[in-house]
C-alpha cells in the first residue's frame, strides 16, 4: 500500500495511491495523522474519500510535522570510504526540523550564503507505533513503510565545524515523498537507490550495502528516546556525492536532481535562485 499526503484548496490530506489515483482518508489531515491511530491500516485500507488523478496531486512531504527527523551520516560502506573514514562502530547520529521538510517536486532555494550545494539520496523509515528502549528482533513491527529523501547538504557551513547541524538543517531544503509503501510491499535489500543530476547518474547503490539496517537503527535510536508515530530516520546515503568528486560538483540554480527508489518512486528538485 503507497500512502501520502496531499496539498488541497481547503488544506492537506492523507491519501492512498491505488494506480493513478489518490483517494482521500476521510478525518486525516496528513499522514502523521493517520498513523497516530492504531488502526491506520484498516482506515487507510478501506478509505473511500474524494479521489484525484495521480497526474495532477500537488505532494507535501510524506509527513510534515514529525515529532521528530533523526538522520544518519556514513552509513553505505562506499561513502564511508570515498569520505576517507574508518567504518564507524556505531551510528553517526544528527538532527533535522520540521522546517526543514519540503514535497518531493518543490524547488528548493541555491542559498546565496553557501555555493557548495551537495545532493545525499537517502531511504528513510517511517515510525508506525511508540517505540521506546525496543530490541532489534522486534524492531521491524514498528517501522510503517519507506520513503524517499535528499538531503541536501550545505557543505561550506557542514565543514565550519565538527559537528554538522548547520549544514543540514536550513529550511525546505530536505525534500521527502513521493509517497510511504508499507512494509509488507517493500524490501529494502531489493532495492537500488540511484540519484541523478541534470539527467546524469552521479549515485547507484543497492540499499543492502546499509552498515547499520533499518531495525538496527530503529533498535538503537529507541534506546535514547521514544519513536513516535511518522518520525523519520533517514538512513544516510551511498557514495557519488558531489563533494567527493575530483573535481568537486556542487548544485547551482538551474539544476535539477532526482532521486530514485525502485518501489517506491522519485523525487525531482529543481535548484531554483534566491527570492525566485
Amino acid at each position: 500500500m503507497k500512502l501520502a499526503t496531499l496539498r488541497t484548496p481547503t488544506g492537506t490530506v492523507a491519501a492512498r495511491l491505488d494506480n493513478d489515483t489518490y483517494t482521500e482518508i476521510f478525518g486525516h489531515p496528513d499522514l502523521g495523522a493517520l498513523l497516530s491511530e492504531s488502526n491506520w491500516r484498516e482506515l487507510a485500507e478501506t478509505a473511500s474519500g474524494t479521489t484525484y488523478p495521480a497526474k495532477s496531486v500537488d505532494l507535501e512531504a510524506v509527513v510534515p510535522n514529525p515529532s521528530k527527523v533523526l538522520c544518519v551520516g556514513l552509513n553505505y560502506t562506499s561513502h564511508i570510504r570515498e569520505m576517507g573514514r574508518p567504518l564507524p562502530s556505531h551510528p553517526t547520529l544528527f538532527a533535522k526540523f520540521a522546517d526543514t521538510l519540503t514535497g518531493p517536486d518543490d524547488p528548493v532555494t541555491a542559498v546565496a550564503e553557501d555555493p557548495e550545494l551537495d545532493w545525499e539520496g537517502e531511504l528513510v523509515v517511517v515510525i508506525g507505533r511508540l517505540a521506546h528502549r525496543i530490541d532489534e528482533t522486534e524492531a521491524a513491527d514498528f517501522i510503517a513503510g519507506y520513503t524517499v529523501a535528499n538531503d541536501i547538504s550545505m557543505r561550506g557551513y557542514q565543514n565550519r565545524t565538527n559537528e554538522w547541524l548547520q549544514g543540514k538543517i536550513w529550511a525546505r531544503s530536505t525534500p521527502v515523498g513521493p509517497v510511504m509503501v508499507t512494509t509488507d510491499d517493500f524490501d529494502p535489500d531489493a532495492a537500488t537507490l540511484r540519484t541523478e543530476l541534470n539527467g546524469t547518474t552521479m549515485q547507484e547503490h543497492p540499499i543492502s550495502d546499509l552498515l547499520f539496517t533499518p531495525t538496527q537503527l530503529v533498535a538503537y535510536l529507541s534506546t535514547i528516546l521514544p519513536l513516535r508515530p511518522g518520525d523519520l530516520i533517514l538512513t544516510g546515503t551511498p557514495g557519488g556525492v558531489g563533494r567527493a568528486r575530483t573535481p568537486q560538483v556542487y548544485l547551482k540554480a538551474g539544476d535539477r536532481v532526482t532521486v530514485t527508489i525502485n518501489g517506491i518512486g522519485r523525487l525531482c528538485t529543481p535548484l531554483v535562485k534566491p527570492g525566485a
